[in-house]
């Protein structure tokens, strides 16, 4: 990244600043501010977060918003009630009093001598999804959003269920919360206050697994903040960024798609971080490309920028399968709109003769059934911490699997969209997951997953109503994998994998189901791309001078598998320690870590267990506040169980203690 320190505009910081709200809550801003010789207003941008703007993104927000307000414009990041030193508490992800408050930080925006009345607002992951809640609000003032790795669906497309099969990551994403909100405000900014609000805050602390597992099909609690139930309630431009090594990449298409208004999309290599720090490579100059959409629909300046084509989408090469890479080598295409001419979708049967791209029918009944752990390969649903977190070799997994194979390609093969399976078949029990992926087959024998997709059975027609499963009895199902952008060499052969399970991945259903492909036509499409390719569009990344930091501790994530050979238990261990680092302007230091273990025997689908570990510690040379936090779940065929606990120490003296037991219903999870 090339570091600038001299923009068109001098740049004053106010660090701490407090936005009233009308129940007199105060919500906690940090501003960056253009300076102009005489009196000038500008347009203000947002990025509202519950992650705590002294310390949680203070890295990030110091490369990004100095820099954009060194092009003319205001940049606030607000933290939400509840966290970092706001007033008030946090009750749920995207609650309707979360909107609330941030339509009144709009207009407090606008009422700000600074401010010429015309707002944007831009987030990743929390702040890009309430960017999208927001813009469906329509408040007069909000023009434009950029909405980066965020879901236009909750249920659907977010971190707590796939096809209707409850995911782990919602499990790890609610003790995460629980350890974030219980760091307690700055005694610096927030003066004697400090000591009563984070207490305060430790007593109301909500425990989000067991609200989310109380809602296990599409009803109204996953409807409310989902804009893909009205995409023409959004009359803002919104210009939609995803990575192909993330979990949100699904939404970027569908707004693009569907939103009735402007709109572009850009979805390059990267996992869950803004473009230009993301990983892997490469990196792109995303702070130049969002000053031409601010200056465009804030400003009214033609640049040019909504001439351009609507879709920019990045084909990646297939590699070895490998967990990380600092760099996926590719090529830029760009799309009319979505779907797009230039993309044919081809069919493939899976036959006697294993993926043929012919129509040709499967003559004889194939059964499969994965053991539980099943899965280990895929990695991680979310790569958030920079950690070993991608998928590796499958063939491990391709083992426990049904395999239809195609003969080597011919000729190169570039892929950009979702993959469609149209199947037939039929289960012995009265529930069941199906596990599909689409591998790349190297001539040497390795195995690149390319996409995959997941669907509880039960929920095989409509994510809001369950289906019951009759024993034996045919079943049509259409499963969606995700989207992908790949460019597969020719020599390499195409894979379909089916199976029952993806452990630690999703929570395997209740009974462990035999399913049955029966004979007949079962197919699937893949998202052929004809087009041309064209060179990188955009400019190299940039940012302002980062935060000034003293490195205590590196992070150091890590990933490993474990067997018990006598047992036959397998132990998946996820170490994310985040390291730990000072602040030199203001002296607080923050140490974070997380270790999750998830375990299961191969044959047992009750046997599956989760334990997630967070340790929070922060403070100055004259006080350290510590916090421990600890969500372990099991289920049986009826319950889940859920103990939660949280411990809370001011110089190691303990002064919160909170413990939570929870049994919900398993209704089809």
């Amino acid at each position: 990244m090339d570091v600038i320190s001299e923009f068109p505009y001098r740049v004053r910081e106010i660090e701490h600043c407090l936005i009233p709200l009308s129940d007199g809550t105060p919500l906690a801003a940090r501003i960056w501010l253009p300076e102009s010789a005489g009196p000038q207003r500008f347009p203000a941008i947002l990025e509202y977060l519950p992650y705590r703007k002294r310390d949680g993104t203070a890295l990030r927000d110091s490369l990004s918003h100095p820099w954009m307000a060194g092009q003319g414009y205001v940049c606030v990041r607000v933290d939400m009630r509840g966290s970092g030193e706001s007033g008030g508490l946090l009750e749920d992800e995207y609650s309707l009093r979360e909107q609330e408050d941030a339509l009144e930080v709009i207009d407090w925006l606008c009422r700000q001598p600074w401010c010429d009345g015309r707002v944007g607002m831009m987030g990743i992951s929390w702040g890009g999804i309430n960017s999208l809640q927001l813009a469906a609000r329509r408040p007069r003032a909000l023009k434009a959003i950029i909405t980066l790795c965020s879901s236009d669906d909750r249920y659907a497309d977010d971190i707590h269920f796939k096809g209707g099969c409850l995911l782990l990551e919602s499990l790890g994403w609610s003790a995460t919360m629980l350890s974030f909100l219980a760091v307690p405000p700055d005694p610096l900014l927030l003066g004697e206050a400090w000591r009563q609000r984070w207490q305060e805050r430790l007593e109301a602390m909500p425990a989000l697994a067991g609200i989310w597992l109380e809602h296990q099909v599409r009803d109204d609690y996953w409807r409310q903040g989902s804009v893909c139930e009205d995409y023409g309630a959004i009359e803002a431009a919104v210009y939609a960024i995803g990575g192909w090594g993330d979990a949100y990449r699904n939404a970027v298409p569908r707004l693009l798609q569907h939103l009735p208004g402007p709109k572009k999309a850009l979805v390059g290599p990267w996992i869950h971080k803004y473009p230009h720090i993301a990983v892997p490579a490469p990196a792109i100059g995303f702070l130049q490309e969002a000053r031409r959409w601010w200056d465009h629909w804030l400003k009214g300046i033609d640049n040019g920028v909504m001439d351009e084509a609507p879709g920019t989408f990045y084909l990646q090469d297939v590699l070895p399968p490998r967990a990380c890479y600092r760099e996926r080598p590719g090529a830029w295409v760009r799309t009319a709109g979505w779907p797009d001419p230039q993309l044919r979708r081809r069919v493939f049967s899976l036959g006697e003769a294993g993926l043929v791209p012919e129509r040709a029918d499967l003559e004889r009944p194939r059964r499969f059934c994965s053991p539980v752990t099943t899965g280990l390969h895929q990695g991680r649903y979310c790569a958030i911490w920079l950690g070993p977190d991608g998928p590796t070799d499958q063939r491990r997994d391709d083992a426990h699997s049904l395999c239809f194979d195609s003969a080597p390609l011919a000729e190169p093969l570039r892929l950009l969209g979702d993959a469609r399976l149209d199947l037939c078949l039929s289960a012995d029990r009265p529930c069941g997951h199906l596990v599909a992926r689409l591998n790349a087959v190297a001539p040497d024998g390795q195995v690149t997953q390319l996409s995959y997709g997941a669907l509880n059975l039960r929920l095989r027609d409509d994510l809001a109503e369950p289906t019951p499963v009759v024993p034996g009895e045919p079943m049509r199902v259409v499963l969606v994998l995700d989207q992908m952008g790949w460019r597969v060499p020719a020599g390499y052969r195409l894979r379909i994998a089916l199976g029952t399970a993806s452990f630690p991945l999703l929570w395997p259903a209740p009974e462990l189901a035999t399913l049955t492909l029966l004979p007949g036509p079962q197919r699937v499409e893949l998202p052929a791309f004809e087009g041309e390719e064209v060179p990188c569009p955009f400019e190299r990344p940039q940012g302002a001078v980062p935060e000034a930091l003293e490195v205590l501790r590196e992070p150091g994530p890590r990933r490993t598998l474990e067997e018990d050979v006598a047992s036959g238990e397998v132990r998946v261990r996820i170490e994310d320690d985040l390291g730990a680092r000072r602040f030199l302007d203001h002296g607080l230091w923050v140490d974070q870590r997380c270790t999750e273990t998830y375990r299961a025997l191969p044959w047992d689908p009750l046997s599956v267990r989760a334990d997630i570990r967070w340790r929070s510690c922060t403070g100055r040379d004259d006080w350290r506040v510590e916090v421990d936090t600890r969500l372990q779940v099991q289920a049986d065929a009826r319950w889940f169980y859920l103990e939660t606990e949280q411990v809370a120490r001011l110089d190691s003296q303990e002064v919160h203690r909170a413990h939570w037991h929870q049994r919900v219903a398993r209704f089809t999870a």
